[in-house]
């Protein structure tokens, strides 16, 4: 299993390097797009659809869509809007699983549901990708989710006692959660200190990081939340020793596009 964890990550990691900071513009929509795709191809197995026609019917809509939002670009604030209040929904909803689970149940839910985790992540990136510095933009995205990862990985294990969300991943705990604030904190400080910030824009980089990085665990539970329902470890093997498209980027789906929506808050671009 390391063997091909190690294997998948030597070949994936240069191609998302290079798709994610060489394209620009339709290419770039276009290669992202099509992570998105294949996410929604998995998703709809969460919703319940087991045949393929069905599974690949559902990604052929996802895709329809992401072509829209790309020749309508004035609908990204309504997409990010809607991300929004999702994401503040799934929290209510993770932390009352599996009672909630009532409200989801249907497929039809469920399908609906995927459209709002993947579509603004979609549209979040390529607002990040157009915006002023918008490779770093979107490295200190991915930077920030990462180190929360790892530091929850390595605190959770050292001092991990109270369970986050036990019905949903048992083996999450708060101890992870803050080691994994800490270590995003501590880098958003090294940046600060780097490009010299104000007191004013530490103290807002520093909130905007806390949300980012408790976006991103609400991002993960999601996604353990609807396995869960469907009594699945992971949501492919598309990915040798990763498990699916939506094991790897389930953080970021949330994460994203709150970057997003902070930054346009604050004024760095224009939606």
């Amino acid at each position: 299993m390391l063997k091909q964890r190690i294997i998948t990550a030597l070949i994936l990691l240069p191609v998302a390097l290079c798709g994610f900071f060489l394209l620009d513009g339709a290419a770039f929509a276009l290669f992202i797009g099509l992570v998105v795709t294949l996410g929604a191809w998995e998703w709809a197995r969460l919703a319940g659809l087991v045949a393929q026609p069905l599974r690949i019917a559902y990604a052929a809509v996802v895709a329809g869509a992401l072509m829209l939002l790309y020749l309508m670009q004035d609908l990204a604030p309504w997409v990010l809007g809607a991300s929004v209040i999702w994401w503040a929904l799934a929290t209510w909803l993770v932390l009352t699983y599996p009672r909630s689970s009532e409200l989801w149940v249907s497929a039809a839910c469920r399908l609906l549901i995927g459209l709002l985790v993947l579509l603004p992540a979609w549209q979040g990136l390529l607002l990040l990708k157009h915006w002023p510095e918008g490779n770093w933009l979107i490295l200190a995205v991915m930077l920030l989710v990462w180190a929360a990862d790892i530091g929850a990985y390595f605190s959770g294990r050292a001092f991990g006692k109270r369970k986050l969300a036990p019905q949903v991943s048992p083996g999450k705990s708060w101890e992870g959660v803050y080691g994994g604030l800490a270590v995003s904190l501590l880098i958003t400080l090294g940046v600060a200190l780097y490009r010299d910030w104000s007191i004013g824009s530490l103290l807002l980089g520093l909130l905007g990081a806390v949300v980012v990085v408790m976006a991103s665990v609400v991002g993960d539970l999601t996604e353990s939340m609807f396995k869960r329902r469907e009594g699945i470890k992971d949501s492919s093997n598309l990915l040798p020793g990763h498990g699916g498209v939506l094991d790897r980027i389930d953080s970021l789906t949330a994460a994203i596009p709150m970057f997003a929506v902070l930054l346009w808050a604050a004024e760095w671009g224009v939606m």
